[in-house]
């Protein structure tokens, strides 16, 4: 394949056979092609499985998406491949041909976010690099940030955050929504006030700052509901299907 024909192909996934990504349950089924596991019963207890297990959430969470993965995730295609090679190389994936992104094809708002990140980086390497594009690609979405990411609970994007943006993160100290806290934070530094009443608890929107995240994961989600339509399936008519 010439330069010219690979330039002009765009970003896409090099994926085994059977697995299609429009399917409901194609993240899980991703996450699982990366790591051997269920998001589910993913050991996370070692920083370095913790990083595979963030990184892998949060391409399911691309797949889940539809469309381009690797503009899902925040990545160039090559990018992505170097991600697959380096912390997943045992899986039979792999981005090809590639349309380099110009920075000014990227959202205003998610340089600003990824910059913010990389500013305040705490761990060396191509993962805080990745991370911090993928977390600010993420968060253009419109879930709660650790939904978005793929993740399992809010507890797991505040140790992503102070395991590699250290200095931002125990900025939060009143333990503000991670989204509303990156836009406080670049106003801020721009000599900006992202609200104009002086006590948090005075505010009409507080809730929207510093209300509960909870709830199900996207990746449980999907598997409560797969789950329920094979026991669908194994109703109709007495027997499995």
């Amino acid at each position: 394949m010439t330069a010219a024909r690979a330039s002009t192909i765009e970003a896409t996934m090099h994926l085994p056979v059977g697995l299609e990504v429009d399917r409901p349950h194609a993240g899980i089924e991703f996450y699982r092609l990366l790591t051997g596991c269920d998001p589910a019963e993913a050991d996370i207890s070692a920083d370095d499985n913790f990083d595979r297990h963030v990184l892998a959430s949060i391409l399911a969470a691309a797949v889940m998406d539809g469309g381009s993965i690797a503009e899902r995730a925040g990545l160039s295609a090559q990018e992505l491949n170097d991600l697959l090679t380096g912390c997943f190389p045992s899986a039979m994936v792999r981005a090809f041909a590639w349309i380099p992104k110009s920075i000014s094809e990227i959202d205003d708002e998610t340089i600003m976010v990824r910059d913010l990140l990389l500013a305040q980086r705490s761990t060396e390497g191509d993962v805080g690099h990745w991370l911090a594009a993928m977390v600010a690609r993420r968060a253009m979405e419109p879930n709660h940030l650790w939904e978005d990411l793929g993740l399992r609970e809010r507890a797991e994007l505040s140790r992503l955050l102070m395991r590699h943006f250290a200095p931002l993160a125990a900025r939060n100290t009143r333990n503000m929504r991670w989204k509303r806290f990156f836009y406080r934070m670049l106003c801020e530094d721009d000599g900006f006030v992202m609200c104009t009443t002086p006590v948090c608890t005075q505010c009409n929107d507080f809730d929207l700052c510093f209300g509960e995240e909870s709830g199900e994961s996207r990746m449980a989600e999907r598997r409560r509901e797969f789950l329920r339509g094979g026991d669908d399936h194994a109703d109709a008519g007495g027997r499995s299907v």
